[in-house]
């Protein structure tokens, strides 16, 4: 009989896990769409091309402050070989009291990947064009979608344009070149016309990398983007959360 009952306690706690896995994450999307800034603020400790940028950052203190600072969304690096993350990163920040959309920031190319993002409390994926045929991004992006994930598709040159035709909720133009790393902001100014071109209106357009001027926000708005990714401009400063309010202050 006490076997019984534990058993039905133990099912029970079970089933309220699922319901809590399975739930609705909030809208990367939408978060976007609501906020002034369009901050997506990023939690990044290494970059393969500068080394260690914060090798102490605690994923249960930083993304919580980015929150509590004026961040629309956040982004956390999951890659452990070249940038110091780990999925464990996103759930510790839920644990802190995370509520805002978290994108899981990697290299995804396999569906099993997709499960580790749901499993560990991410709204959203990052699918990476220059990584994926057009028929695997395809797959991956309807599984996310299955799963309940948004996905983020990141381009950086005019040939991987044709991949926004596959419905993503957000188009990301990422400024670093991922073979030389260089930064340069007028990739999305260059591109971001031609995108619209393709894909309408319906996705929300992000602009990723090397923006670290508030002026720069402001003139990526008038041309169109209503996401901003920003990770190392916050990450270098002593307390990357107060850096975060005192660009949005400046916006």
């Amino acid at each position: 009989m006490p076997t019984t009952d534990i058993l039905h306690d133990i099912i029970a706690t079970k089933r309220a896990e699922l319901e809590q896995l399975t739930a609705k994450k909030p809208s990367m999307r939408q978060a976007l769409l609501g906020s002034a800034s369009g901050i997506i603020a990023e939690f990044k400790r290494r970059s393969p091309s500068k080394g260690w940028i914060r090798q102490e950052g605690r994923p249960d203190v930083i993304p919580l402050s980015y929150q509590q600072h004026g961040a629309a969304a956040l982004s956390i690096l999951t890659d452990q070989q070249y940038f110091g993350g780990h999925d464990d990163f996103i759930r510790t920040a839920r644990q802190s009291g995370v509520t805002l959309p978290i994108l899981y920031k990697n290299f995804v190319v396999s569906e099993a990947q997709l499960y580790q993002a749901l499993l560990c409390g991410a709204s959203a994926v990052l699918l990476i064009a220059a990584c994926l045929s057009r028929q695997a991004c395809k797959e991956l992006l309807d599984k996310a979608h299955a799963l309940g994930l948004e996905v983020l598709l990141e381009m950086h040159s005019e040939a991987e344009l044709a991949y926004a035709e596959l419905g993503p909720d957000l188009c990301g133009i990422n400024n670093r070149n991922l073979g030389s790393f260089h930064t340069d902001v007028e990739n999305s100014y260059r591109l971001a016309e031609r995108l619209r071109a393709v894909c309408g209106a319906g996705p929300v357009l992000v602009s990723e990398s090397g923006i670290s001027d508030p002026r720069t926000v402001r003139e990526l708005r008038q041309a169109g983007f209503r996401g901003f990714l920003i990770g190392e401009t916050f990450m270098k400063a002593p307390d990357p959360g107060e850096a975060l309010g005192d660009f949005i202050a400046q916006i």
